[in-house]
């Protein structure tokens, strides 16, 4: 027998004007995030549509006993499949000339991740969707998609069970909903990434929409009676108006009032996910619907919302790794036409024709493999390192990879096995250990250089960053640094216990020292409130090292510079690409040594007032002249051709070895007497 074919809701043009409204606040978020705060919030107004619309085909033609699961699929897999298909080949084509391995390799797992409608679960492995690295991965968007299929794949099979054995559906929509709508609630706090792209914690937004379309095709009497007795006072639309005026304003709520950092989702999606449910409750003849909705503009950007959603986010995040900055707003502006065209040539041309007309099964059947080949690639991709063959790529030296350590250092430090896991614990396996090198992750840069460069019994001994916690070298009571006095504590112990190490080296990144948020508050630095605390907390940690004869060397922080990945000029193989893709430098990779003295005063001033306190026994040992071009007057990410900076403002191995070449020979004079010195 011929299955009946899936009968579909009569078609709404206030519900395509709706779309428009949820695509156009997602896209001017992402374009613009400081001037409309909530435009995320578009996603949760498509859930509530999705749910709406899905559910209404399913109840309606399991009621006329007409519903064919093979229909059903292949109606989804033809609505989605081929824009997205689209869009991933072209990500994988211009990732191909402007990625470098390790940004290939991540968007080749998106890709697999994105053709296997499981990007919701790789995102929730890697970070939040509002961290700051998120604008940098070209397949964020397609975690919504993730949900969506995933509630597609769960629902139909869950409404169909609930028929057979004659479970009324609105108890199913209840208890699903309430139990994901309570697991949200009770999670957002304890686990805000989970919630976001959890299908459990989402899915009630989508059966908000579910909950409508049950209500809207079996009404319960009370709720007829109820708008009989209201229609009887009022004039006739007057509940319907209501109803859309409400949940348009709801929605406008939601954009301003939503935004990051407020526990999303929680309870927020209820304005935009429940706004939208009153305006479809409404219906086609309320006046927002009418006026606004079915406005012809809309619906047109209604019609090509989806291909409009899977472009404009690869586009503007393309644009944001190429700038190596947040784009201009006249390069955001373009990027949000070019994905309007992109987005009507793709649904009048690739997904029209095949979401309609003849041999139905056949499209669908070709899109399947079609999906499944573009999964392999993208997973091929990932698995072989992001093919490092092609396209940009920086190795070897020009990455600042100098030799690394001459020796395997040992895991030793001077404390118990279980105090060490707290560390990183390195000690050169050479004899003669002399120096030790006390810090955070800034110590762990340097210590390659130090070891590579060090001489006969002059070892080094290393306590620096770990799990669990963050020797920043300040003894304090100060409750801004209480996480770091356990650490100290054992650092300082096992320093001590050793008599044979003459000279201290504290190295630590000035954001922990004067507790900066982050590295754009380095322009705040010399307004510091933390100066006297910083100062007593380090005059503290002089103080032991002092009480056993040891000498103390502060050594200054290198300049502050973006991520090294974003101060490069990509070379591709093709000229025609370079040329359009290469821009000048940034202008944040360039730092003037004025500019740098300049943020950096208060910082040295308490340096200098350590070492004018402690005559004899603190030395300062400045990194700038190591870091700076003196002849440019110009601190840059790359010198003779290497990288001097390897993750964010942390120095590579090449810089750690210019340094630790003149540091060792410092610390050689410093150390001895002064007979010998001169």
């Amino acid at each position: 027998m011929v299955a009946t074919p899936t009968m579909h809701p009569k078609y709404r043009a206030d519900i395509d004007g709706l779309r428009a409204i949820a695509v156009l606040t997602v896209v001017a978020y992402h374009a613009f995030p400081h001037w409309i705060h909530g435009g995320f919030i578009g996603v949760d107004i498509f859930f509530a549509i999705s749910g709406f619309l899905i559910s209404t085909i399913i109840f309606e033609n399991l009621q006329r006993d007409s519903f064919d699961f093979w229909d059903f699929y292949s109606r989804r897999i033809r609505r989605i499949f081929p824009a997205l298909i689209v869009v991933l080949i072209a990500c994988f084509a211009f990732g191909w000339f402007a990625l470098l391995p390790h940004e290939y390799k991540q968007l080749g797992q998106h890709i697999a991740g994105g053709a296997g409608f499981i990007s919701n679960f790789l995102l929730w492995r890697e970070s939040g969707y509002f961290d700051n690295m998120s604008d940098t991965k070209p397949l964020l968007h397609l975690w919504s998609l993730g949900i969506e299929e995933q509630f597609y794949i769960f629902w139909p099979l869950t409404v169909w069970a609930a028929y057979k054995i004659r479970v009324n559906w609105l108890l199913v929509i209840l208890t699903i909903g309430i139990v994901s709508f309570g697991l949200n609630i009770i999670q957002v706090r304890g686990n805000e990434i989970a919630t976001f792209y959890s299908p459990q914690t989402r899915i009630w937004e989508l059966l908000i929409g579910a909950g409508l379309a049950y209500l809207l095709l079996y009404p319960p009497r009370i709720f007829k009676q109820l708008i009989t007795v209201y229609e009887g006072f009022l004039p006739r639309n007057s509940l319907s108006n209501l109803a859309s005026w409400t949940g348009f304003l709801a929605i406008v709520t939601g954009l301003f009032l939503i935004m990051r950092g407020r526990h999303f989702p929680g309870v927020w999606p209820l304005l935009p996910a429940g706004g939208a449910a009153l305006i479809i409750l409404a219906g086609p003849s309320a006046w927002v619907n009418r006026k606004i909705l079915a406005n012809p503009l809309l619906v047109w950007v209604g019609l090509i919302s989806f291909p409009l959603y899977l472009w404009h986010w690869p586009i503007l995040s393309f644009a944001r790794i190429i700038e190596a900055d947040v784009p201009t707003i006249t390069t955001r502006l373009f990027a949000i036409l070019l994905s309007i065209v992109l987005a009507w040539f793709t649904y009048h041309l690739i997904e029209k024709p095949l979401r309609f007309g003849p041999h139905g099964s056949v499209k669908t059947i070709a899109l399947i493999v079609m999906m499944l080949v573009v999964g392999y690639v993208g997973y091929n991709s990932y698995a072989r390192e992001g093919l490092s063959f092609r396209g940009p790529n920086i190795s070897g030296k020009e990455a600042g990879n100098d030799g690394g350590y001459p020796v395997k250092p040992l895991d030793e430090c001077g404390l118990s096995n279980e105090d060490k896991l707290k560390f990183t614990c390195l000690k050169d396996s050479r004899a003669g250990v002399k120096y030790a090198l006390l810090g955070d992750s800034k110590a762990e840069a340097i210590v390659s250089g130090l070891i590579r460069t060090s001489h006969e019994g002059a070892r080094w001994l290393m306590i620096a960053k770990g799990s669990q916690a963050t020797p920043v070298p300040l003894i304090s009571d100060n409750p801004a640094y209480q996480d770091y006095q356990p650490g100290i504590a054992l650092a300082v112990k096992a320093i001590n216990a050793n008599p044979e190490i003459e000279n201290v080296v504290l190295v630590t990144a000035t954001r922990n020292l004067f507790q900066l948020k982050n590295d754009t508050d380095i322009e705040d630095l010399n307004n510091s409130e933390f100066y006297a605390a910083a100062l007593k907390g380090l005059q503290a940690t002089i103080d032991q090292f002092k009480a056993k004869n040891k000498k103390v060397t502060l050594v200054v922080d290198n300049p502050t510079l973006p991520h090294p990945e974003d101060c490069l000029l990509r070379v591709t193989t093709s000229s025609l690409i370079n040329a359009l893709l290469n821009k000048t430098l940034n202008k944040r990779c360039q730092l003037p040594i004025e500019r740098h003295l300049l943020l950096s005063k208060k910082y040295r001033d308490l340096l200098e007032e350590l070492e004018h306190n402690n005559p004899g026994v603190v030395k300062i040992f400045d990194t700038t002249p190591f870091m700076c071009d003196q002849d440019k007057g110009m601190c840059e990410t790359k010198q003779n051709g290497k990288l001097m900076y390897i993750f964010t403002d942390h120095i590579s191995d090449y810089a750690a070895g210019k340094i630790g070449k003149s540091l060792n020979k410092f610390l050689e004079a410093s150390t001895s007497s002064p007979e010998q010195v001169r």
